[in-house]
């Protein structure tokens, strides 16, 4: 009798069943899975049982449509010899979630690390789509090492309102603006976020979810093209199929996540993250992935991809949206540009079996306006710039999403290129920020630095995306959208913002926005990735041993409290430290429950 993965050596191996003591409690395993109409020659047959971790559902809108798509991946597994079985994950879903869906990450990472560690299943096929159902997956993933493949449910279609582009939350912002200008009313504000979601699939602008699969594909973890394909187009359907028949091969081949999912591979992904215009939240995904899959990324692998090009021209950082990207040849046609300058490396293997240079040997760009040649981009060093200061060990910044006006305006000064100070004014958390962004009290100005605290991991609780906060009504009438802004929690991946973010260590944690007081001065230095409160050390001190940590919201759910009690910082990624040592965990076999 073949010998196919785990549930080969936990169900149907010869030595088991040649044991008469056990041949009972095979009964036990077995006989719950016949009821809706498997047979016993299936389940003892050796072919090995593909997962499928369905993401999708009413809740989850992004990726409703996987509960569609599943069939499609179940005729793949069907036809290449597997044997499907698809199992509901915990959802995720952004925008409706309180406090915040970052609790739900690391949720329903431990939700899916438990079904496939606990369950007879010898590979898996990962939905993905909503910004945090791709890291989430990837994490479980490299922590039970079974082969793994994720699909991508794909973008909405094109929005358009008024005979122009609207990007999914890229509306949102802009709306939010001309509201506050008083150029449009309430109802042709919804009329503009309706228009800008037009079909099903996540965000059809470069934010988190585009960005997300994309890095799973660059990764080596989806099939080439996987991740751009709109959600309605007929692709969508024929990749869930072939990833349905390589899920199987996958298995027979033992091609697991710990062979792909190497140093080199995230290194690839930050370079690529850049070339896309990718979300700032791909900074504490991919951290995460990778201390997973055990390997640690340092700040200097993000000036990896600081001095890289942006290539992509999708909002926010660009024009257009996700058909075009994919019309244009998608992710391989970003890969092959950056393979031909040299900029990551080509020799990382992939779930096709092959090297990722293997994947996208061809695939250039049918669309130069789109995506652009290497040496011609759209800008010439576009990545995340990483900070630290007194205020904090750890921030960063993208710098794609800089304007030529916020640039005239903060970073311009002669002989002070990049660099500029400005008063802070501080606010604890959201609720503070929309009750006081108006008071004229506060005396905001164009040389305001908006900054925001406890809104990371343990004082939101979950990390919240806060930080792309938005000037007084007042200074957006006079034509001043943007001010510069700071804060310990994120910010959307649709944001067009230049936030500094991801602030670590917190101010719940004592990190130094805990004692950073409106009026104090901020100095920013882009050159030497700095920042900085003018505030001398005695000061300082008095302030930290006076005042203490601002008080942050008791937590409201057993999970939060958990969430609280063993979650990290952002510039570590967020993750469930207590989980870091169980990687590889299927590599033994559960104990037998009967």
């Amino acid at each position: 009798m073949a010998d196919n993965g785990r549930l080969g050596r936990r169900l149907r191996s010869r030595e088991w069943f040649d044991d008469p003591a056990r041949i009972d409690q095979t009964a036990l395993y077995l006989e719950r899975f016949m009821n809706y109409g498997l047979t016993p020659e299936e389940l003892r047959s050796g072919r090995p049982v593909i997962g499928i971790s369905q993401t999708g559902s009413d809740i989850v809108p992004c990726n409703r449509h996987h509960l569609d798509l599943a069939a499609r991946v179940r005729e793949g597994i069907r036809d290449a010899g597997g044997i499907p079985m698809e199992f509901p994950v915990h959802p995720t879903f952004e925008n409706c979630r309180r406090p915040t869906a970052a609790l739900d990450r690391n949720l329903s990472y431990l939700g899916l690390v438990e079904t496939l560690y606990g369950h007879p299943i010898d590979g898996v096929v990962l939905t993905t789509g909503c910004d945090k159902t791709t890291p989430a997956a990837l994490m479980a993933a490299s922590t039970v090492d079974i082969p793994s493949i994720v699909l991508s449910g794909g973008p909405m279609l094109d929005g358009w309102f008024e005979g122009e582009l609207v990007g999914s939350g890229m509306a949102i912002w802009k709306s939010r603006r001309r509201l506050a200008a008083g150029e449009i009313d309430e109802e042709e504000f919804y009329e503009t976020a309706l228009a800008s979601a037009p079909s099903i699939g996540h965000c059809n602008t470069m934010g988190t979810a585009s960005t997300m699969n994309a890095v799973a594909e660059v990764l080596g973890m989806s099939l080439p093209g996987c991740a751009a394909i709109p959600a309605p187009y007929r692709e969508r359907g024929q990749m869930a199929y072939e990833t349905g028949r390589r899920a199987v091969e996958m298995v027979h081949e033992d091609l697991r996540p710990s062979k792909i999912l190497t140093h080199q591979a995230f290194l690839n992904a930050i370079v690529a993250v850049t070339a896309i215009g990718g979300s700032t939240n791909a900074q504490p995904h991919i951290t995460a992935m990778a201390r997973h899959a055990g390997t640690k990324l340092v700040p200097e692998d993000w000036e990896r991809g600081f001095d890289a090009p942006l290539l992509v021209n999708m909002q926010p950082a660009g024009k257009y949206l996700g058909e075009r990207f994919h019309r244009a040849g998608g992710v391989p046609a970003v890969v092959h540009e950056l393979l031909e300058a040299g900029r990551i490396d080509g020799g990382a293997l992939t779930v096709t079996g092959r090297t990722l240079a293997e994947n996208v040997a061809g695939c250039e760009s049918r669309d130069r306006e789109m995506i652009s040649a290497h040496d011609k981009p759209l800008q010439e060093h576009a990545g995340f710039r990483v900070f630290s200061g007194n205020l904090f060990d750890f921030a960063i910044i993208k710098t794609s999403v800089i304007s030529d006006e916020f640039r005239a305006r903060y970073l311009s000064e002669p002989g002070r290129e990049n660099v500029f100070e400005g008063r802070a004014v501080v606010f604890d958390g959201s609720d503070d920020y929309h009750h006081r962004i108006n008071d004229p009290e506060l005396e905001i100005d164009e040389k305001t630095i908006l900054v925001i605290r406890g809104a990371g991991p343990i004082g939101w609780p979950g990390s919240a995306e806060v930080v792309n906060m938005q000037p007084p009504d007042r200074l957006i009438k006079m034509g001043i959208n943007t001010l510069p802004t700071l804060g310990d929690g994120r910010q959307s991946g649709t944001s067009d913002s230049p936030s500094i973010l991801h602030a670590a260590p917190e101010s719940a944690v004592g990190g130094g926005l805990s004692w950073l007081r409106t009026g104090d001065t901020i100095r920013i230095d882009l050159n030497k990735g700095r920042c900085d409160a003018l505030v001398d050390e005695e000061e300082i001190e008095r302030r930290r041993r006076e005042d203490g940590v601002p008080p942050i919201p008791p937590s409201q759910t057993p999970w939060q409290e958990l969430y609280r009690n063993h979650v990290g910082q952002l510039d570590g990624g967020g993750v469930m430290e207590i989980a870091l040592k169980y990687r590889g965990a299927a590599s033994k076999i559960p104990r037998h429950n009967h």
